[in-house]
């Protein structure tokens, strides 16, 4: 499969980039500074540069045409204000899924976060409230395209760096934990793998299941 990464530099992508071009597949790094080019090409994905804050749909469907899938794990990062949570956060999101669309590509994976459904408690620092908002926001625009995209939204835990244990627990109901990145980027080649995921919102820690056994029960829940 060919599958296009925005935010091709970021840690997940990485290792999914990885992943998917261990086995097989064609990975596309979406990246917005040709300097990590050399990152990614080590990683086994073709870097191809745009800046999703900047790119209008038309040229972002000109890199994602004759995808079988399109990721979406961009994200402004630690140390980014709270305008750019919104741009980067949101808006390339829902322009992501907007390329998709226009580019005919259906299946989307979007990279969320745990509980941003839940109400910012009071007193929560306003880049934080800001970045739950942007992917709140992010996520109920893909919910709303109803047939246009066949769409999965992960919404993992605390992110650590920790070798990946292969082992999750998945599902609309799992409770905030840590997962690591290797883990989450498992899941999403899983997910890819999977078309009875379409349609559904599914939180992810560290558990016991392993990585596709998981994937399979949420795809039958």
């Amino acid at each position: 499969m060919r599958i296009v990464i925005a935010g091709g530099h970021g840690k997940i992508a990485l290792r999914l980039a990885r992943q998917l071009a261990d086995r097989g597949d064609e990975p596309v790094a979406l990246i917005r500074n040709p300097d990590h080019s050399r990152d990614v090409v080590a990683a086994g994905a073709e870097p191809a540069v745009i800046d999703l804050e900047k790119a209008t749909v038309t040229e972002l469907a000109e890199k994602v045409m004759n995808a079988d899938g399109v990721v979406f794990a961009a994200g402004a990062g630690p140390g980014s204000d709270a305008a750019r949570k919104e741009t980067v956060d949101h808006k390339a999101a829902v322009l992501t899924a907007d390329a998709a669309s226009l580019a005919g590509v259906r299946r989307l994976v979007q990279v969320s976060a745990i509980n941003v459904d839940e109400p910012v408690p009071e007193g929560t620092g306003e880049v934080w409230a800001a970045y739950v908002e942007a992917k709140r926001a992010a996520d109920a625009d893909l919910r709303e395209r109803g047939l246009e995209l066949d769409w999965t939204i992960l919404r993992p835990g605390r992110l650590t760096d920790d070798p990946g244990t292969g082992r999750v627990a998945l599902g609309s109901d799992v409770e905030r934990d840590s997962v690591t990145r290797e883990d989450v980027a498992s899941v999403i080649v899983a997910l890819l793998d999977e078309p009875g995921t379409v349609g559904k919102v599914l939180n992810l820690v560290n558990g016991e299941t392993p990585v596709v056994e998981a994937v399979r029960a949420a795809a039958s829940s």
